[in-house]
Parts: structure tokens; C-alpha cells; sequence
């Protein structure tokens, strides 16, 4: 069994910036979070559900998308730095 067996695409999302000593830490179909005050993790929970959402209308899983899929329902969902996505397909 190969690494693609064994292995699935994910997204990960970390925060940098809690001050309140709180850990976050969420994990869902699809994605893992990590960190962040609560309104930046929030946020990130916000994104991840919205990109699931669209894999979900596309009938497609992470594995299955191309790079050009992926940066279009990036910013579909209005996620803002696009160009700072590296290729990781």
C-alpha cells in the first residue's frame, strides 16, 4: 500500500494569536485547526465548513480536486490571500 493509500489531503489551520490561554483545537471532516483567539478561530471554523460545503455541491473529496478547483472555491468562499497558496497537490 502506497503513501496515497494510506494518507488523505487536509486542511490545516493555525492561529497565532491567543493571548487568553485558551487552546482550540477542531477537527472535522476534511480539516484540523488549530490555535487562535476565539474570534480567529472562528473564523477558520467558518472557512473550513464553507469549503466542505462546496466539495460536497461538487460531489468531490480534497483527494479528488485539482489545484485549480481548490483556488476556485478558495475564493468562492472569500478567502482573501490567494495567491500565498502553494501548489501541494
Amino acid at each position: 500500500m502506497g503513501w496515497k493509500e494510506k494518507y488523505r489531503k487536509m486542511l490545516l489551520g493555525l492561529g497565532f494569536d491567543a493571548k487568553d490561554g485558551h487552546t482550540r483545537i477542531t477537527k472535522g471532516n476534511n480539516f484540523y485547526l488549530f490555535g487562535g483567539s476565539k474570534n480567529t478561530h472562528g473564523h477558520m471554523q467558518e472557512i473550513a465548513m464553507k469549503f466542505n460545503e462546496q466539495l460536497k455541491k461538487k460531489k468531490k473529496t480534497l483527494d479528488e480536486i485539482s489545484e485549480k478547483e481548490f483556488i476556485d472555491i478558495a475564493r468562492k468562499i472569500g478567502v482573501k490571500d490567494i495567491k500565498n497558496i502553494q501548489k501541494r497537490f
